[in-house]
């Protein structure tokens, strides 16, 4: 990252993924907003705001879904065809081009979705027929959440499948990994929680046999990629769609071994709950359960971020608002200039506007 000095930033410090050589600890994370085009396809307005933001160490991508079942939200993008694949493909090329890296985030909403945005105007799945708090997002504009269908245990091997597909589709558009979406209360979520998984066969039940899908799934796509280019992200306590846990410490410390097993690129923890602001979980447990890099997630400030590169509890860092808001986030950093800040009225849906708008730092320069 030209014109950036490292010499006592560790944030802004080279980083070794794996085989990846990343230019910061910076990761801008996961976005969803519902900017994809017709048949759930990336666009050129995609293309320009990835590739604007290339400068992070890593890019994940928003939420891609693995299946047309999997759809949740308008207008977000796919990669279950090739149409989808193709459109991907143009956005890696233009990161690449910027010699930035990035991962695609594999994602089935579960229930959080509703049957207008379903195939044959179907029910939503989910381990469990138990319907969530709330509202779905749906072209028609809100409307309250259905009771979801519950998967049976024979179709889980098509489920699985789907993430095996998707991550093979990656691989062809030419992302530098993917991330498996396991966190704010979509489907794999839903399984790992206790409070809508209440299953009483091989899926239900005990830890082990709630976190048997997620173990499948990363089972299929490290088939797919080396375990060292798949992530995972996880929520242990945020209550976002409406989902809990009786006891996340131990749940998640549980999932942390079993994914250490499989000597992944990172596990990426969302810390906290989204929704209350309330931490209780001991996140430094989580990180030392697992075996390998830990992604620190949730409310992350330049200064918060230092601090926990400095003290161990994390070896990265992601961001999500501040990117949406400053494209070249490392480099305000580097200076301490000042941040744009985000216009939460265009976060979902809409044009170019609060999407790739906002002025880098040196365009500031320019015209000042």
């Amino acid at each position: 990252m030209s014109g950036i000095t490292t010499s006592s930033v560790e944030l802004l410090s080279p980083f070794a993924l794996g085989d990846l050589e990343l230019q910061n600890r910076l990761v801008m994370a996961p976005l969803t907003r519902n900017r994809a085009g017709d048949g759930n396809v990336p666009t050129d307005l995609n293309v320009e705001y990835y590739g604007q933001r290339a400068s992070a160490g890593l890019i994940i991508t928003e939420a891609a879904q693995i299946s047309p079942q999997g759809v949740g939200y308008p207008s977000t993008p796919g990669i279950h065809t090739s149409a989808q694949v193709a459109g991907w493909r143009r956005v890696v090329d233009a990161v690449h081009a910027r010699n930035g890296r990035i991962f695609l985030q594999l994602w089935h909403v579960g229930r959080i979705s509703h049957p207008s945005l379903q195939p044959d105007n179907a029910q939503p799945v989910a381990p469990s027929a138990i319907r969530p708090a709330g509202e779905a997002v749906t072209y028609e504009g809100m409307k309250a959440f259905e009771t979801p269908r519950a998967l049976r245990a024979d179709e889980l091997p098509g489920i699985v499948a789907d993430y095996a597909r998707a991550a093979r589709h990656a691989r062809d558009a030419g992302f530098d990994g993917v991330e498996i979406h396991a966190a704010n209360g979509y489907l794999l979520d839903e399984f790992l929680r206790d409070a809508t998984n209440i299953r009483d066969d091989a899926y239900g039940g005990s830890v082990e046999n709630r976190m048997r899908l997620l173990q499948e799934v990363v089972e299929a796509v490290t088939q797919i990629w080396p375990a060292q280019r798949v992530g995972v992200r996880l929520s242990p306590e945020n209550s976002f769609n409406d989902i809990r846990d009786s006891d996340p410490q131990a749940t998640f410390g549980a999932v942390a071994d079993m994914l250490s097993r499989y000597q992944l690129a990172y596990l990426h923890v969302v810390e906290g709950d989204m929704m209350s602001g309330e931490r209780k979980v001991d996140y430094g447990e989580i990180k030392r359960r697992f075996a390998g890099i830990y992604m620190a997630n949730n409310g992350y400030t330049k200064a918060r971020a230092e601090q926990a590169l400095h003290t161990g509890m994390a070896d990265l860092i992601a961001i999500g608002k501040l990117f949406i808001a400053n494209p070249d986030l490392p480099q305000r950093f580097a200076d301490n200039a000042e941040l744009n800040e985000p216009d939460t009225s265009t976060f979902y849906g809409g044009d170019a506007r609060g999407y790739t708008d906002y002025p880098a730092l040196t365009q500031k320069r320019k015209t000042a």
